[in-house]
């Protein structure tokens, strides 16, 4: 505590003159980031001394501006069960045809992959390739029909078919998805290969610098359900050498996967015998909860989220600095929260309750937000909608903003009428192929089959040479600081976002999912008639 105190009077000296320039709403916003980001608090990584000061920082900001706390037992902080895991060693993989074996070789092949839950895995069953290894209720498509994969290991494209649409698909095509689908039914492991989309975006050669590099998720006693452990990933070499001398050639794979057309299915003759061990440690973390009671209907919530860590210290840039500060990622998505509950002081209470949440570990996977949503410090189907803040890029004067998941529920209508009243419109996302809706916290709640979006600033006028910049020179970077916002649009950015937090909580009827959409049916949310 007295290091905690020692840091925030170092921080508070060092503030420079310019803020006492800035207009008091503008001062006010400016004032967290520079706190949140500065060199200081050494790039907020989870588990980190200075992400527990960020998190009372948080805490103390939700009091100020008049919430009451809305943690576990009164508290501000929701503890999160985090565990952090990474490769323990190459592992190994052989391939037996007959009399044939064919061991693959690590990092040219395949990498065994970690498993947050279990240290070493060893397998040895014969292999059926099942596509992509999807199965979609919704539409009817089934990866498995037909096939018997019980006490198997599956191999399946780290994909989706190209016939979802692009959400669905993105979440189809994430590796625990697919590995609980496996699970589901009964196969023993899964084996994960490189496909034409994923070649493209990020080579399975690229891959080999993080091979060990920590990954992190969140467990407890009620969380372990059951899924095959995806215990290895093959380049196409690997895949090649898994698929000789079967029925199926992997040069036809790749085409048919190229084009779009069905894959082909069925076991490949052959038997992996795998393991892939793993380093397991639990790490401390929090999730910081404030709340603002509603009128006659506080007993619905509207969640405003925003993740509080970021990546820490790393690799030095040209200048030698080693501190990765996030100011715009997303410190001021932070600041941007506390400053929409500090702008609800004073006057009339909305309708419904608010959450105003600061999640960790986003940047290790949105492990709080996923605890938050799956654990909620309250009644779960009382939360009504989730709104995401989540690096806005508030370099020039924004014309739109995009609203990821805005097609997918009502909230979307709700974003779009709040952001008219405001003189912005709403676009379409303009970089799909990102896959932007699964990589952002309201993904978190989009599972939990609550209407979700996550708001950004959009590409028009001068927006899309903006964001490309910040992208391109200064996105998981040390220069990303304090220096490159303009305050002026994070006051119009905060603005909005109490503009779309007040129609949420106020409208007469909660909002629903979009009849027959997707997500809704899928996570059982509330559907529009």
């Amino acid at each position: 505590m007295i290091r905690a105190l020692l840091l925030a009077t170092t921080l508070l000296v060092a503030a420079p003159a310019a803020a006492q320039e800035l207009a008091p709403d503008a001062a006010a916003l400016k004032a967290h980031v520079q706190f949140l980001s500065a060199d200081a608090m050494r790039g907020r990584d989870v588990g980190s001394p200075e992400i527990a000061i960020a998190e009372q920082y948080v805490a103390a900001q939700m009091l100020a501006a008049g919430l009451k706390p809305g943690g576990p037992n009164g508290s501000w902080l929701q503890p999160v069960p985090l565990v952090s895991y990474k490769s323990a060693d190459h592992g190994s993989f052989t391939v037996r045809r007959g009399a044939t074996v064919v061991p693959l070789e690590w990092g040219t092949d395949y990498f065994a992959r970690a498993n947050p839950h279990i240290a070493r895995v060893a397998v040895s069953a014969p292999v059926v390739f099942v596509g992509y290894g999807v199965v979609d209720k919704i539409s009817g498509y089934d990866d498995y029909k037909g096939l018997d994969v019980k006490g198997k290991i599956v191999a399946m494209l780290r994909d989706a078919p190209q016939s979802l649409s692009g959400d669905a698909r993105a979440h189809l095509s994430q590796p625990d998805v697919q590995a609980r689908t496996a699970a589901e039914r009964g196969a023993a492991g899964v084996i994960l290969i490189e496909g034409n989309a994923r070649h493209a975006l990020f080579p399975f050669a690229a891959t080999k610098p993080y091979w060990n590099s920590p990954a992190m998720t969140w467990s407890d006693d009620a969380n372990t359900a059951a899924t095959a452990p995806a215990f290895a990933y093959l380049g196409f070499d690997g895949a090649a050498k898994l698929f000789e001398g079967s029925k199926y050639k992997w040069a036809d794979i790749l085409a048919a996967d190229k084009a779009g057309k069905k894959l082909p299915h069925g076991a490949l003759g052959v038997t992996v015998e795998a393991t892939a061990n793993t380093e397991i440690q639990k790490v401390a973390g929090n999730n910081v909860v404030g709340v603002l009671e509603g009128t006659d209907l506080k007993d619905q919530y509207v969640v405003l989220s925003a993740h509080l860590d970021h990546v820490g210290v790393g690799k030095p840039d040209a200048t030698g600095d080693t501190i990765y500060n996030g100011a715009m990622d997303n410190a001021v998505g932070t600041a941007s929260m506390l400053e929409v509950a500090r702008r609800f002081q004073g006057g009339a209470r909305p309708r419904r309750s608010i959450l105003f949440v600061a999640v960790t570990a986003e940047e290790k996977g949105l492990v709080g937000s996923e605890y938050f949503a799956a654990r909620p410090t309250v009644s779960a189907d009382k939360i009504v909608a989730d709104v995401n803040l989540d690096m806005p890029i508030l370099t020039f004067a924004f014309e739109d903003v995009v609203a990821i998941g805005a097609d997918h529920s009502s909230v979307g209508t709700i974003v779009a009428q709040a952001a008219a009243a405001e003189g912005v419109k709403v676009v379409p996302d303009p970089l799909p192929e990102e896959n932007f809706f699964v990589r952002s916290d309201h993904y978190s709640f989009v599972k939990a089959g609550i209407p979700a979006v996550s708001l950004d600033v959009g590409p028009g006028g001068p927006g899309g040479a903006a964001i490309k910049e910040f992208l391109d020179k200064h996105y998981h970077r040390p220069s990303d600081e304090i220096g490159l916002i303009d305050w002026t649009q994070g006051l119009r950015f905060v603005k909005l976002n109490h503009a779309i937090a007040s129609a949420l909580a106020n409208a007469d009827a909660r909002p629903t999912w979009n009849k027959g959409d997707f997500f809704g049916l899928t996570f059982k949310g509330p559907m529009a008639k």
